[in-house]
């Protein structure tokens, strides 16, 4: 299946992200804590655990830290109380924004989201107002130059949904979140090793934003991202 282009818009994200490296260990650990204290403290058992704990992997976090907090979600430590909330808007040009967030003061995290939009020219709305726009899959996103017969042979015997061949020659792999495990495996036996891999909620339409709106959305990202409570930011802007 062709797609648009989506090579530029994964590289910008991923350099911001690397430009605040330093908040994701606070991020990761929150997951951790939320992951155990939803599934228990067994991997092999809680797939939402294991998808953490490789995120605090990737993230060089040492395995004392990992346990210490799955100790105390579970009980065997005294720890903070996380509660997820999600939060549901509009940023410039009608860009649909979705924010996720654990928090342990949910008066204070809503204040703040809706501060961040309303400031930056953007409004916060009712749950539902836009998360139909987004599809939660499991996503594996592959430079361009990948081996396509390959990486198709791969995923979809593995059980991929679909996969989806950009305009400027990047390739997604997209599934249902229950089998992205499987087939983030049967990638690494293969030797396909993507850019970025993980279970996500995709826009299934993107908005084209001019210079100016393009900046100014880029302006409310950076601030919801700066916000302690925030775990992840899903819109479909093209930037």
């Amino acid at each position: 299946m062709a797609g648009h282009s989506k090579w530029a818009n994964i590289q910008h994200r991923k350099g911001r992200q690397d430009e605040k490296r330093g908040k994701v260990w606070t991020r990761v650990i929150r997951e951790i804590m939320v992951a155990a204290r939803g599934g228990g403290a067994d991997l092999n058992a809680n797939p939402r655990l294991r998808l953490a704990v490789d995120k605090a992997k990737a993230a060089n976090m040492p395995a004392d830290t990992i346990k210490r907090n799955i100790d105390k979600a579970t009980g065997n430590l005294e720890g903070v109380h996380y509660e997820e909330i999600r939060y549901e808007g509009y940023g410039v040009g009608g860009v649909a924004l979705m924010v996720d967030t654990m928090t342990d003061n949910k008066v204070r995290t809503v204040a703040e989201v809706r501060h961040a939009l309303s400031k930056h020219g953007g409004n916060l709305g009712s749950d539902g107002s836009v998360s139909y726009q987004f599809k939660h899959c499991g996503q594996f996103v592959f430079a361009p130059g990948a081996n396509e017969d390959r990486l198709m042979e791969v995923a979809l015997e593995a059980g991929a949904d679909d996969v989806i061949n950009s305009d400027d020659g990047a390739m997604e792999v997209l599934c249902f979140p229950t089998v992205f495990e499987q087939i983030k495996s049967a990638l690494e036996a293969a030797d396909l090793q993507p850019v970025l891999a993980e279970i996500t909620y995709r826009p299934e339409i993107t908005v084209a934003l001019s210079v100016a709106d393009a900046e100014k959305m880029q302006k409310i990202l950076d601030v919801l991202d700066e916000l302690d409570d925030v775990q992840e930011v899903y819109h479909n802007a093209e930037l």
